[in-house]
């Protein structure tokens, strides 16, 4: 979209947009309020006056829409509004924080300073220092969790206009988004924004996929909202009998959620039956709404079948983010299964815009006892990691972000949240570190279990300690918390780091004898190479000899063998056998990978995680000892490898060449009958004209299930196998597995 307003209706724009910022803004401001956040308005405009986005807006556009959302989707209070409209002034303008701090205070001061942190960071696209970057960040959650959260909306917005930039800024930022911000969103309890963020995120990284499913979305919007009304209309009268004040709406799976069930599942979209939930909001006081949710569920139920294993109920014990409500499937008009969400009208604040909706609801001297119970674990997961691999630590806080919970009861009837796979151990550590350096069992619901046994919620457990008993690196195999993990490996390390310090003086002189820089680049190569996590792992094992001169030289050699020479060379395919090819010449049999916006032949590897085929979707990454290793762009592994190593990625397409052939392997599940296997054998080999490697079918109380390996030359000829062997009577799915 091009911009062309002329300077008169940019002013009125600017006017405009800031004036909607305090009319809808989720927070009631006083006058004093409204001086300040006008004062900040006017230093951001004054300090921002030269500056332009890459789509020619004047950069003002950008701080007003950030405080915009601070204001309406996170209902921050002032100082965060102030700070939202502050946050680039810092960093790209002549104020400096002294500045702020004389105009708008400590408060405000310290937040934009945060945020200026976070923008000064790192710039080398290097992977260990762009994991070291996203510590950092986290690292700010020490200072002020506000820093994050305007974060968050910075990152929002610029996800929202990022069309002007290049598709390689659009693909490091968006998978950047997917790995970090909206795990991050999600755990503040920003729903809303965590689920724009995700599907944001697929626009960039799968623009394909995102507009195909956004296109069914919308085609089937109006069936949608007839079904919810047939639906509204059978528990109304019920209901309004009852005297409740309610609304009912209904809310679609988000693009990105499609997706993921599609991937995870093995599903085509038309095979997703959830693809939306009806949500029931209701008025109540805090006294009373527990008991009027259960009411709501006691009137869905009497007209709808429930599903008995898929209550969910977050009312009685509430989400660590502070999420509340009630989750019920049944089966409604038309055998269609339906997710039914009850919860109140204050419930339904907190859910959209997380932890900021507490302060409405809690007085102003009562703790906000979540979210200080999740930075405390934040804190401990941040203290001393500065030992651990950035990367390493990245992704150990990730997981924790997006992790499902249990609640365990202590001996005396206390709670204690866990993630989803938390073992005894971890429950040790969660107590007290202390009994959890001496656990070497426990009691579960009475009966003794290993210290890793994983815990159930609704489970008793009793720690068994003994004064005797120490920390060993086996007890890493299994704890899932960030806090058991940070504990044991310090305890671990104290005896390694005297081993390491001489390890890694040891290195040193190797290399240099060796005429190598002894620097962050060598080390990390030697970490990937060794197979180890982390740089005390690499030094410690130097330190006791199980890395040698031998094994030293041989690295050395290897990398000089492959990555320098592939940089240097980048090894070409100009044999006669394989001429380059014209773009002419591409045609739907996809059968040669070519790489970068010229088109190479270069050497490559098809990456087993993924085990991608002639006509996927895929992209290259450069390894350090093993040159390019080809991914699908859906593989598990493609966001944080985009994430933390854009620097190494590159292009690839497929094109129609050589006759090579593939292997991929199909999982068929359906109803057995006489003559199915004969039927599956003779669609493959006479109409497909495919050779069958491998067949391996059991039957089960009328039920199949078999794995078919089959030697194909490209993926369009697998998808047309696929839509055959679905076409067999008895045949409920066939899905392309891969090997793993």
């Amino acid at each position: 979209m091009t911009y062309n307003l002329t300077e008169e209706e940019e002013n009125k724009e600017i006017a405009r947009r800031y004036k909607d910022l305090l009319q809808g803004a989720y927070q009631t401001f006083t006058e004093t309020d409204k001086t300040e956040i006008r004062k900040a308005f006017d230093v951001a405009l004054e300090a921002h006056k030269n500056q332009r986005r890459k789509t020619g807006e004047p950069y003002i556009f950008h701080p007003i829409a950030v405080a915009k959302i601070v204001a309406y989707e996170i209902g921050l209070d002032t100082t965060s509004i102030i700070a939202a409209l502050l946050h680039d002034v810092v960093e790209d303008t002549d104020y400096t924080t002294e500045d702020i701090e004389r105009l708008f205070g400590e408060n405000v001061a310290r937040i934009v300073s945060g945020l200026t942190k976070i923008s000064h960071l790192n710039k080398d696209s290097n992977a260990s220092v762009q994991a070291e970057n996203f510590r950092k960040m986290l690292l700010t959650l020490n200072d002020d969790v506000r820093v994050i959260l305007i974060k968050i909306a910075d990152r929002y917005h610029n996800m929202q206009t990022m069309d002007a930039m290049p598709y390689d800024k659009q693909l490091k930022i968006s998978s950047e988004t997917l790995y970090i911000y909206a795990p991050l969103a999600h755990r503040l309890g920003l729903y809303n924004i965590k689920t724009e963020l995700e599907n944001l995120g697929l626009k960039y990284t799968e623009p394909e996929i995102y507009n195909d499913i956004f296109d069914r979305i919308t085609q089937s919007k109006e069936e949608q909202n007839k079904y919810i009304e047939t639906f509204s209309n059978i528990i109304r009268e019920s209901l309004d009998a009852e005297n409740f004040k309610y609304i009912i709406k209904g809310r679609r799976k988000s693009i990105y959620s499609i997706r993921k069930k599609m991937l995870d599942q093995g599903v085509t979209y038309d095979e997703i039956y959830d693809k939306f939930a009806i949500r029931i909001i209701y008025e109540s006081t805090v006294k009373e709404e527990k008991f009027d949710a259960w009411k709501i569920y006691s009137i869905v139920t009497d007209h709808f079948r429930p599903n008995p294993s898929r209550l969910r109920d977050w009312i009685s014990q509430p989400k660590s983010t502070g999420y509340e409500s009630l989750h019920i499937t049944v089966m409604g008009p038309q055998g269609k299964w339906v997710e039914v969400q009850i919860r109140s009208a204050r419930m339904d604040e907190i859910a959209e815009k997380g932890y900021a909706a507490h302060y409405r609801y809690k007085n102003k001297d009562e703790a906000e006892t979540g979210l200080d119970d999740w930075l405390n674990k934040i804190k401990e997961s941040l203290e001393n990691s500065e030992n651990s691999a950035a990367i390493d630590f990245v992704e150990d806080f990730k997981l924790n972000l997006y992790a499902k919970e249990i609640f365990v009861f202590t001996p005396n009837g206390d709670l204690k949240a866990l993630p989803k796979n938390a073992t005894a151990l971890d429950f040790a550590f969660a107590i007290h570190t202390q009994i959890g350096m001496n656990c070497r069992g426990a009691k579960v619901n009475g009966k003794l279990k290993p210290i890793s046994h994983i815990l159930n919620s609704g489970d008793q457990v009793e720690i068994i300690t003994a004064k005797n008993q120490k920390p060993n690196i086996g007890w890493l195999d299994f704890v899932v918390t960030a806090r058991a993990r940070t504990r044991i490996k310090n305890a671990l390390k104290e005896d390694q780091k005297k081993i390491a310090e001489e390890g890694k003086e040891i290195l040193s002189r190797k290399l240099r004898h060796l005429k190598i820089n002894f620097d962050d680049k060598i080390i990390n190569e030697l970490v990937v190479h060794f197979k180890l996590k982390t740089s005390l792992d690499l030094f410690y094992r130097v330190g006791n000899g199980s890395i040698d001169n031998v094994l030293l030289k041989e690295f050395i050699n290897q990398r000089t063998n492959s990555f320098v020479n592939f940089f240097k060379n980048k090894i070409k395919r100009t044999s006669k056998n394989a001429p380059l090819i014209d773009k002419e010449e591409v045609s739907v049999n996809y059968d040669l990978l070519v790489f970068g916006k010229e088109d190479e032949r270069l050497d490559y590897k098809i990456s087993p995680c993924c085990n991608p085929i002639p006509g996927d979707k895929v992209f290259g990454f450069i390894t350090i000892n093993d040159g390019i290793k080809v991914h699908k762009k859906d593989c598990p592994n493609a966001i944080s490898l985009q994430a933390n190593y854009a620097y190494r990625i590159i292009n690839a397409k497929w094109i129609d060449s050589s006759k090579q052939e593939f292997m991929a392997i199909l999982k068929v599940f359906g109803e057995d009958h006489v003559g199915l296997v004969n039927e599956i054998t003779q669609i493959i080999s006479k109409n497909m004209n495919v050779n069958i490697k491998g067949l391996n079918i059991s039957g089960n109380n009328g039920i199949f299930e078999g794995k078919i390996t089959v030697i194909i030359k490209n993926n369009l000829q697998l998808e047309k196998l696929s839509e055959s062997l679905k076409k067999i009577k008895g045949v409920d799915s066939v899905q392309r597995i891969y090997k793993h």
